[in-house]
């Protein structure tokens, strides 16, 4: 029964006051009144949608508000027009702001929990009208709210509802006794801070709003309230026992009775039970033999139907339940599900539209589950707080793990600056703080309790650690002894050690999680957030993935993130661009801080997704000529949905394929043979062998032929018999000049300027391919990472070298079929480092390009070593043949494959800030062309290449933080390199690049590549 009180806006500061009339939380499931509707899962007739337009006021604080809005007589016809669910700031009210540690409003107001700001605290009050639906006509009616921040109060016919905190997980009321006949008033008062704000200070955009549905809903005469299904098995895995506790909603009338039937995949009812309801708690237990199990790989889902018939016999109310038998447990310090120790393979997600914020569509929730699957990640984490129902029923069907978080963080209450300071930390071991975070515990376990997805109970994240959030991990321990519980911040205060069952740690170096694993470890390792994929990023990622085999503790990780957080918006000339903090006059901010997922905002696919997927996998190739090992890392499922696919290749041209049916069994390795073709490997050449796993048939997820995994075998084949085709020996013409070099063949001039020290001109058949001169490379645009870790303090020396240098000498040698033309440069970084560029030209017009780097002492380490140049815009056609598809780095290209790729130039942005992006490793030609198929082509003469095809060198990409700023495109700027550092990507905020992918340049280097005309 509702208490009658009067709402307080005092309510927003009072720890005491988190709730107010406010239901029980309970279990999400569905019910109906009718088999067929709950046998077809059809919408729920009991139900009756608020979403869409609201009358709306905004007001930047409570003063400004029109506090008396609620009442019957107050007119709000004239008002605007909101959408609901939606954020109050992406319509056109204040403002976003992005911030990530510090609470938001820092340097604005001098305040300590629980105190809140009054000047800047927005109100959103909304109204809705609206008539009870028919079928609702004398019955209960109640309102759910799925999602409102931060706190709300709720008038009916300007009568107080109740109150509410926690914006996400539901907050319910019963609106029954304030209805009238006809056309009702709802009355919502919104305020963006509040108590709960101080718990909310997770890395993301500050938003306020009703921001998930908000619907009516009825219930049958006997209704479950609550329901508690708990699939367990025994220790041989092989018996299953269904238990199910009830919570009625009301007193139940004698004689009524309970069936539950639990049926397959085919319907077929496997296990049943009838009972008599026995109060208001009743409870039931069924067994089965050797029932199919839930994991990852095959999530098999029992549907357990609770038919509830009063005490006439009649059905009044239908519950359908997805049931999963998994067991989730602790062995020899080992998590394993099912027996099998488990590896997760993870990503923390931010619920996240580009347009929309954190009101996110099912289409949306479709296409992240269906990513994940296609990309071999089986685990998410929450992060950081409850997300939509409809994303648990997804993980359950598909086959996720999930780490279930609630919603808490206080990260700027204890972290300043990157030092840990809990001077004022909360929640902390302040008692007065219990009550209000316990809410947030138990609201989160009663609605998602019964998903077999959930593996894990997270207790939050970042808030320190102390006697309040031990409290939550003792509570969810002492409710469900199913699920294991996790926290990492006790990292920081090792006195609370007991809050989480696993060793949890964000951005530990791959040596610091060694030496955890290799100093007789308690608890198994997880890392909950690594690979900060912020921009250009996941250098290094194997470095992790690798210790999967090695350490049985070690249970893989989370990358943060999924998915960018940044937010559509127009540039002054209305075009729409992906804005991130900073952009919308929010200060303080974190600007592009929040762009660190391995999707892009508007769901594309980064190129980073590349190497996840590759590294993920759970089934390993490794070919070579004889045949393929398949090494299948699954636990539960063997090979035979997919088919092997073996691929000869030669220069990236396919010679043979042949497709096998394999059937390896779950953690068990076969070597496949494959007789090639007699003869097929004669020609000289460089050879590929590529094998992959493709799904045979389509699923939830995914098409017939997709591929799951691949392998390659790259080897080389000499053959006396194919000699190297020689170069043409037709005479040059020559011209020195005194200013120039002029070089003349048929139909081509290459021209060398001794003034500027460089190749000027290359023109085929009178047209210009150099727009301006080729010179050393030593700088490239600055990843996030790279600012992180203050390249530019640490090796700003090569950006001024790779702007100016001085020419020395110029030497010419003519014979009769070349020319060889050398420049040698000094730098005024130090003298003792020399660059020579040697340029031979040769009869039908190619040159040879070779540049050679000589080392010194106590120099920084160097971005690049490369030679650039432009050409004409004209040219935006790429081909090579290379490691690709996507970009790819020395430190992240795992997952690249050798083979031939086309892609456009302007092809090669994609990150929100502009950066190094589009480069190539393993690149043994490129070509580069117009329209009409003309233009130039680079071959590696010795080693292997880096190239990159870009519309902006690296010092304009380097001088602009937004896309629009950018200059218009004019040229093509190519980037040929002998080795650029990787990308790194243990951290943004300092960790290096592991030094097998950086350049020392304390070292001689060289590189040669020959161009010529197409």
């Amino acid at each position: 029964m509702n208490k009658k009180m009067n709402p307080s806006i005092s309510w927003l500061t009072n720890l005491n006051v988190f709730k107010v009339n406010r239901l029980p939380a309970h279990s999400d499931h569905l019910y109906f009144e009718k088999k067929q509707e709950a046998q077809a899962s059809s919408a729920m007739k009991l139900r009756h949608d608020l979403n869409g337009s609201w009358k709306f006021h905004y007001s930047i604080n409570p003063k400004m508000r029109p506090e008396h809005f609620y009442q019957q007589d107050f007119d709000c016809i004239g008002w605007d027009d909101i959408q609901v669910p939606g954020h109050i700031q992406l319509q056109g009210y204040g403002q976003p702001q992005y911030v990530n540690t510090m609470y938001p409003w820092d340097g604005h107001n001098d305040i300590r929990p629980p105190e809140i700001p009054q000047d800047h605290n927005p109100v959103g009050s909304y109204v809705k009208y609206f008539h009870v639906p028919e079928n609702m006509q004398k019955r209960p009616v109640y309102i759910s709210f799925q999602g409102v921040e931060s706190a709300f109060y709720v008038w009916l016919n300007g009568k107080f509802v109740g109150y509410s905190e926690d914006s996400f997980t539901p907050s319910e009321f019963d609106l029954t006794p304030y209805l009238v006949e006809g056309e009702n008033k709802l009355a919502v008062e919104v305020y963006q801070r509040s108590t709960g704000s101080w718990l909310e200070d997770q890395d993301f955009w500050r938003f306020s709003g009703i921001f998930r549905d908000v619907y009516l809903y009825t219930v049958p005469e006997i209704h479950v309230y609550d329901l508690h299904v708990r699939a367990e098995l025994d220790s041989s895995f092989t018996k299953g026992t269904v238990q199910a506790d009830i919570t009625f909603l009301s007193s139940v009338p004698e004689g009524a009775t309970i069936i539950a039937k639990l049926c397959d995949k085919e319907k077929n009812v496997v296990a049943s039970t009838n009972c008599q309801t026995s109060g208001m708690n009743p409870s039931f237990r069924m067994e089965l033999d050797k029932p199919h199990l839930w994991n990852a790989e095959n999530p098999y889902l029992y549907r357990l139907f609770i038919e509830i018939y009063n005490e006439s016999g009649a059905l009044v109310e239908v519950i359908p339940q997805q049931v999963g038998f998994r067991r989730f447990e602790l062995v020899d310090n080992i998590m394993c599900i099912n027996g099998e120790r488990i590896v997760f393979k993870g990503v923390n997600r931010h619920e996240f539209n580009c347009r929309s914020g954190r009101t996110i569509t099912k289409e949306d929730m479709l296409w992240d589950i269906k990513t994940l699957k296609q990309h071999n990640i089986n685990a998410v984490r929450t992060s950081h707080y409850p997300n939509q129902s409809y994303w648990y029923e997804l993980c359950d069907e598909y086959g996720v793990y999930v780490i279930d978080e609630m919603n808490l963080e206080t990260h700027g209450s204890w972290q300043k600056m990157g030092a840990v300071e809990p001077s004022w930390n909360i929640p902390g071991n302040n008692p007065e703080w219990q009550d209000i975070v316990m809410d947030r515990a138990i609201s989160m376990y009663e609605r998602d309790k019964n998903h077999p997805s959930i593996l894990i109970w997270s207790c939050g994240n970042e808030s320190y650690a102390g006697e309040v959030i031990l409290n939550v991990s003792k509570y969810f321990k002492s409710v469900d002894p199913s699920r294991l519980v996790h926290y990492e911040g006790v990292f920081h205060n090792r006195a609370y050690n007991e809050t989480s069952d696993m060793e949890s740690r964000m951005y530990a170096k791959p040596a610091d999680i060694e030496k955890y694993l290799n100093d007789d470890p308690e608890k198994p390792y997880i890392s909950c957030e690594y690979m900060h994929a912020m921009g250009n990023s996941l250098g290094g990622m194997y470095k992790y993935t690798d210790l999967e085999e090695k350490y049985p503790m070690y249970q893989g990780g989370f990358i943060w993130d999924f998915i960018d957080q940044s937010l559509v918006k127009k540039d002054r000339y209305g075009q729409e661009f992906l804005a991130y903090g900073g952009d919308f006059g929010d200060r303080p901010t974190d600007y592009g801080f929040c762009t660190n997922g391995i999707v892009y905002a508007n769901r594309e696919l980064s190129p980073k997704m590349q190497e996840v997927k590759f590294l993920y996998q759970n089934i390993k190739l490794v070919p070579n000529r004889n045949g393929v090992t398949i090494h299948n890392n699954n636990l539960f499922i063997g090979t035979e949905d997919y088919k092997l696919e073996y691929t000869l290749l030669l220069e990236g041209e396919e010679t043979f394929k042949a497709t096998i049916d394999v059937d390896v069994t779950p953690q068990s390795m076969q070597q496949i043979e494959v007789d090639l073709p007699e003869d097929i490997v004669k020609a000289a050449g460089e050879y590929c062998i590529q094998t992959s796993m493709k799904l045979k048939e389509n699923t939830l997820w995914a098409e017939a032929g997709y591929e799951i995994a691949f392998g390659q075998f790259v080897f080389q084949e000499s053959n006396s018999i194919n000699k190297k085709v020689a170069l043409p020996k037709d005479s040059l013409r020559v011209v020195n000049g005194d200013v120039n070099i002029g070089v003349h063949g048929k139909d081509f001039t290459i021209m060398f300027s001794k003034q500027v020290g460089s190749l000027t001109s290359i023109k085929y058949s009178g047209k210009e391919m150099i727009e301006q001169p080729p010179s050393p490379l030593f700088w490239r645009a600055q990843t996030d990472n790279d600012k992180g870790y203050q390249q530019s303090f640490q090796s700003g020396c090569w950006l001024t070298a790779s702007m100016a240098r001085r020419c020395i000498g110029v030497e010419l040698e003519q014979q009769y079929d070349r020319v060889k033309v050398e420049f040698t440069y000094n730098f005024s970084i130090s003298a003792d480092i020399e660059v020579k560029i040697t340029y031979i030209v040769f009869s039908d017009g190619s040159v040879r390009v070779k540049s050679a780097y000589t080392g010194a002492e106590n120099l920084p380490q160097m971005p690049i070593y490369a030679i650039s140049f432009k050409v004409s815009a004209d040219y935006d056609q790429v081909e090579m043949y290379a490691m690709g598809p996507e970009e790819n780095y020395s430190d992240r290209a795992e997952g690249a494959k050798l083979g031939i790729y086309q892609s456009q130039v302007i092809n090669n942005t994609g990150y929100v800030v502009p950066q190094e992006s589009g480069n190539r490793t393993g690149v043994r030609w490129a070509k580069l062309t117009n329209n009409n198929g003309k233009g130039i082509k680079i071959a590696a003469s010795t080693e292997p290449l880096e190239c990159t095809f870009s519309p902006y060198t690296a010092f304009e990409l380097e001088n602009a933080a937004h896309h629009y700023e950018l200059p218009n495109v004019h040229y093509t700027v190519v980037t040929v390199a002998g080795k650029q550092m990787g990308v790194g990507g243990d951290d943004s905020w300092g960790a290096p690049v592991h030094g097998e992918h950086l350049i020392q340049a304390n070292k001689d280097m060289e590189f040669e590549f020959m161009i010529s005309r197409i």
